[in-house]
């Protein structure tokens, strides 16, 4: 990757909906030029898609909660991993190191609707064996944008 992709890669984190033009000049190419590094830069899975930031709150999901997940000792974590992609309000499902064996993130309606999904959706994965929920009470940063490592050099 080089500083051209890099600045691309930015640009369009910053703002998924920017045009090639406009893209063109902040990359000091040619749009056709611009246009194949970004065709390069999501045939190598670098951009691995295109997508609107929603406001939670506007959609109705402004509950935020993590959630702990411990599994049974010695269980395969392969239909855990597969039941969790089926479930809409997990957004994020990471393996940890420590005490528990994942932590997922969570958008939900209100408490209600977290404890009845906590209760028959997460505990009934396979494997499981112990939950701790936690609910965020405020949020002070949450973005998707990721800091675009330095240019390789040549």
């Amino acid at each position: 990757m080089d500083e051209i992709d890099r600045n691309i890669l930015i640009a369009v984190q910053q703002d998924g909906a920017a045009g090639l033009a406009e893209l063109a000049k902040i990359a000091g190419l040619s749009v056709s030029a611009t246009a194949e590094r970004v065709k390069r830069l999501e045939e190598r899975h670098t951009i691995r898609g295109w997508r609107a930031d929603l406001d939670p709150a506007a959609i109705g999901c402004p509950l935020l909660a993590f959630v702990f997940v411990g599994m049974r000792a010695g269980r395969d974590a392969a239909d855990f991993r597969e039941a969790v992609q089926a479930l809409e309000p997990v957004l994020e499902c990471h393996a940890v190191t420590g005490g528990w064996s994942w932590l997922l993130k969570l958008r939900l309606p209100d408490l209600a609707t977290l404890e009845q999904f906590v209760d028959r959706e997460i505990r009934t994965l396979p494997g499981v064996e112990r939950t701790e929920t936690i609910v965020a009470t405020a949020t002070a940063k949450e973005t998707s944008i990721l800091p675009v490592a330095e240019a390789d050099e040549d």
